[in-house]
């Protein structure tokens, strides 16, 4: 493709967008399309002759959209707010059509200091101190599994160095919630703790982890010739967006020599508004920290921000310096294939800086607080309405609620919880995800959408009543 064909086809692509999103309520949430309907009519042989560009957009928008559902509605309400700001994509853009790799410092000098500038905006947003140095990482999964490499090796005096876990005892234990994220139990077996030697703390009765849980675990393990390793605090659970306290935790970890990691992976977004620091007070006493400004902030996917307190910790279990890659500037720059596990970098730090700019903080933060308001008024709908239930403490924007007609209970309740939710998603209205709380099925509503107002929220709260009803009239 050349310059000039790039541009004609790059225009026709942000128009696409552009329409797109301003078209995105029109579209069912979720995909109606059933399982192998898009293979279908795709080619199963690759072509051997060059086909021209316009096939490639007609079949993006003829074959693809219908087979998505959109995360980007004003009625998407699903998982997490995946919000991808228009200013964010541009930079997104920027970085893919520059086409530079942060190998080094010196294969891209810009990538690597904006990436310092940017994540040190960040940490200010959200009110950590400067203590804290920050890095890019595509998901919040990987910065996890980072953390818990690096405690590994701090607990075991770097062991990698020597026989790696095989060759030391006794073995590490790690500590997380029941409620934590199914990425941090992954990141522990990845890092090669084994299952036998994760310990899922129990819960209070908001769902947030028991410190006295906590200790008792680490003391039967000790008793058992274990070396307790990391804590994992959890601020705002997927689940149920459950706080732990991480106070206690990190005295905790200070007292047994554990290194206290803390996944705030949406809820971190949150933490630019000054009133709901107090949900995270503690954790200035943790070893190291992620969240995902492409969940609520606004960025497009991927950018999962992982903060540490000693960057060495990092360096020195990452570093990789093959002659190829060594310059005379490296004694007097960061290197950032030293803080994470994939040698190559994108500029991801050009959607952060770009939705910075183009949003301010408190344009971001007007963002979040109408959020936070729709979420309070939907609870208060939830709680006047006879038959419903809030099974959780609203603690930002994602509510868990049920149905509950008279006289049903147990697997039947389930059964009706999962039935009226799937009848929402079905219809197009909205997009809801059940899980289970507590043993039981549920239904959590995530308010955040970049362009979710009081009047879809309320469409939503019409939507589930009337869908409950046709499924178990009163």
């Amino acid at each position: 493709m050349t310059p000039e064909e790039f541009r004609r086809y790059g225009h026709q692509i942000v128009d696409f967008v552009a329409d797109y999103r301003t078209r995105v309520a029109q579209h069912p949430v979720m995909s109606p399309v059933e399982p192998g309907a898009i293979k279908a009519q795709l080619p199963r042989v690759p072509p051997e002759q060059a086909e021209a560009f316009d096939a490639v957009l007609r079949d993006v928008e003829q074959v693809l959209l219908p087979g998505l559902s959109h995360w980007q509605s004003p009625r998407f309400f699903g998982y997490f707010p995946a919000n991808s700001e228009l200013s964010s994509v541009l930079g997104d853009y920027l970085s893919t059509g520059l086409g530079v790799l942060g190998l080094s410092w010196q294969a891209a000098p810009a990538l690597t200091e904006l990436e310092e500038v940017a994540t040190d905006w960040m940490r200010q947003m959200v009110g950590l101190s400067d203590a804290w140095s920050g890095v890019i990482q595509d998901t919040a999964s990987t910065s996890s599994l980072v953390a818990l490499i690096c405690a590994r090796e701090r607990t075991s005096d770097y062991a990698l160095a020597r026989g790696g876990l095989q060759g030391d005892a006794p073995a590490l234990t790690v500590y997380v919630s029941q409620q934590s994220h199914s990425s941090v139990e992954k990141a522990a077996l990845l890092a090669g703790f084994g299952r036998a030697h994760v310990r899922a703390i129990p819960v209070d009765h908001h769902f947030a982890m028991r410190a006295d849980a906590l200790e008792k675990s680490i003391r039967d393990d000790l008793a058992q010739g274990l070396k307790p390793c990391a804590i994992v605090g959890t601020s705002g659970t997927t689940a149920s967006t459950a706080f732990d306290p991480l106070t206690e935790l990190a005295a905790l970890a200070r007292q047994y020599d554990c290194w206290m990691h803390v996944d705030a992976a949406m809820a971190g977004s949150a933490m630019i508004l000054p009133e709901c620091r107090a949900l995270w007070a503690g954790v200035e006493g943790a070893d190291s920290l992620v969240f995902n400004p492409h969940k609520w902030l606004g960025v497009a996917f991927d950018c999962s921000l992982y903060y540490v307190r000693d960057p060495q910790h990092l360096v020195r279990v990452l570093s990789t310096t093959p002659s190829y890659l060594q310059s005379a500037v490296d004694q007097r720059v960061k290197n950032l294939r030293d803080w994470g596990i994939p040698l190559g970098r994108r500029f991801r730090a050009l959607k952060l800086w770009c939705l910075i700019r183009e949003q301010g903080v408190e344009g971001l933060r007007q963002r979040i607080r109408r959020d936070l308001e729709n979420a309070r008024w939907l609870e208060q709908q939830v709680k006047e309405t006879p038959g419903w239930q809030l099974l959780a403490p609203v603690a930002l924007q994602t509510l868990c609620l049920r149905h509950e007609p008279p006289g049903l209970a147990g697997e039947a309740l389930d059964r009706h919880t999962q039935a009226w939710a799937e009848r929402v998603n079905r219809s197009g209205a909205a997009y809801l995800t059940p899980a289970v709380l507590d043993g039981r099925w549920m239904v959590r509503v995530s308010i955040g959408s970049l362009t979710t107002e009081r009047a879809h929220v309320a469409a939503l709260w019409e939507a589930m009543r009337a869908a409950a009803e046709s499924v178990h009239p009163a």
